[in-house]
């Protein structure tokens, strides 16, 4: 069965009111190498052998290991009233609300995740449909630029290294200039962003920045001090943009507290499961002040000809959909079903539970810590953080292998993915939250300790878990 509507004979009488003999004569000017090849699948399989085949590569994942995996997506319990809200019909749709009068519900519950994240974050404007935090990152640096008239972007080297990647790869497209600033290599402050290089960095007045991308917590689990950073961005006329964990919003400042024009983050912990690395949901949020230089979906509570309650998307031109070199962005999904998850996962907890969560973290956290210390594995940093941080571990990639055959996953070892960096060598990032069991720390420390020859704990642990988080 054909994909197409049109018959053989629809596209002869096009060929020929066209005057040529065959479709390939509309690609005459594309170079045969660049043409797309023909798709050569293999013969169909039964229903039931298809099955078969899926659940074998399915086996070969592993689910059985006790994860200290963090590094910007983590494990959560979510409540199972969100998938039950999610398996709904009418959010079975990913296209965009442009008639409101047949899109109601798919506003309202944009407005209300859009309310939800405007109050966790302190800032006063929030929009919809950003992929990740990765690109919500890159939003942000953009929307500083706009906003200042400027095209350079400074950014810590604390931010997780793959929003810098997709920051730059933004930032290429779009002319804008991209500079790191360093992190502190010793000291109280090590691993956070180095103040003083900072300052160096904004004393170029040939080319002054359109703003300072920070992270709260830091790639390292550390904590900032943001309200001194977002001083002296400020004192050079620059931006403030805060990258946030959301979760750690029920226990730390909003970025709005301390003076943020611009929150982006990753959505995931709200509710989402890991789901191998995505779909994800990116978050961005501004002040009124930038309400018109943000991307995505914005949606308005209005009423009606009768003055009932209804909802429309506002501020926002079509030039988002058609007119793509005008846009402020060329996001043109729409990601509001994650947008949900999100929304019914603040909304089922509420601002005592999710304070609970962020708390729970935190302490699993400090367990952790206090377990691989009894093995003498120690902190590379020292300073204070949420739920994650990073411990010094000789040969880490090589020991993060060997844990795998001792049922853990080590978290992530930092020379993986910032291998010029010498001062992370032999980091290993490991996290902990509130699903994190006493039984895995405990199969982790004395797993450590074996591997590193160190003095084990009393015992072998004799089961673990993988913990209740998706």
């Amino acid at each position: 069965m054909g994909y197409a509507p049109h018959t053989h004979d629809d596209r002869r009488r096009m060929l020929e009111a066209l005057g040529i003999e065959s479709v390939d004569a509309l690609f005459a000017d594309i170079p045969p190498e660049l043409r797309s090849s023909p798709l050569r699948l293999s013969p169909p399989l039964p229903e039931q052998s298809v099955a078969a085949r899926l659940e074998r590569l399915a086996a070969r994942n592993r689910t059985d290991l006790a994860s200290f995996l963090g590094a910007g997506a983590y494990r959560h319990w979510t409540p199972p009233l969100v998938d039950q809200i999610l398996l709904r019909g009418e959010w079975y749709t990913a296209y965009t609300p442009y008639q409101p009068e047949v899109s109601q519900g798919t506003l309202q519950s944009i407005y209300e995740f859009q309310s939800l994240i405007a109050e966790l974050t302190g800032l006063d404007v929030v929009s919809a449909s950003h992929y990740d935090g990765a690109a919500a990152t890159a939003e942000a640096a953009l929307m500083a630029c706009r906003a200042s008239g400027r095209d350079r972007i400074l950014v810590s080297r604390a931010v997780h290294p793959q929003y810098r990647e997709t920051l730059r790869t933004y930032a290429a497209g779009a002319g804008v200039a991209v500079d790191e600033v360093p992190v502190v290599g010793e000291g109280p402050a090590a691993g956070t962003t180095d103040r003083t290089a900072l300052e160096r960095a904004l004393a170029d007045s040939a080319r002054p920045p359109a703003g300072l991308i920070a992270a709260q917590p830091n790639f390292f689990g550390l904590l900032e001090p943001m309200a001194e950073l977002g001083a002296a961005i400020h004192a050079a006329g620059g931006l403030f943009v805060a990258v946030v964990e959301p979760v750690s919003l029920a226990v730390l400042a909003p970025p709005g507290a301390y003076g943020a024009d611009i929150a982006a983050g990753e959505g995931q912990p709200l509710g989402i499961p890991l789901s191998y690395g995505g779909p994800y949901l990116g978050l961005l949020a501004c002040t009124n002040a930038l309400v018109r230089q943000i991307p995505g979906r914005l949606v308005g509570q209005t009423t009606d000809l009768d003055g009932r309650r209804a909802f429309v998307m506002t501020l926002r031109a079509r030039e988002q959909d058609i007119r793509r070199e005008r846009a402020a962005s060329n996001i043109c999904t729409n990601q509001a079903l994650l947008a949900l998850a999100a929304a019914v996962y603040l909304a089922a907890l509420g601002p005592h539970g999710l304070r609970d969560v962020a708390a729970g973290s935190a302490a699993r956290a400090a367990a952790l810590e206090r377990a691989l210390t009894e093995v003498g594995v120690e902190r590379l940093f020292p300073g204070p953080y949420f739920d994650e941080f990073v411990v010094r571990v000789p040969e880490a990639p090589a020991v993060h292998r060997r844990l795998l055959d001792h049922g853990v996953l080590a978290g992530l070892p930092l020379a993986l993915v910032e291998p010029d960096d010498p001062l992370l060598a032999d980091g290993l990032l490991v996290c902990a939250t509130e699903v994190t069991t006493d039984e895995e720390i405990e199969l982790f420390a004395w797993a450590l300790g074996e591997v590193l020859g160190a003095a084990a704990p009393r015992r072998q642990p004799t089961t673990a878990g993988a913990g209740g988080g998706r």
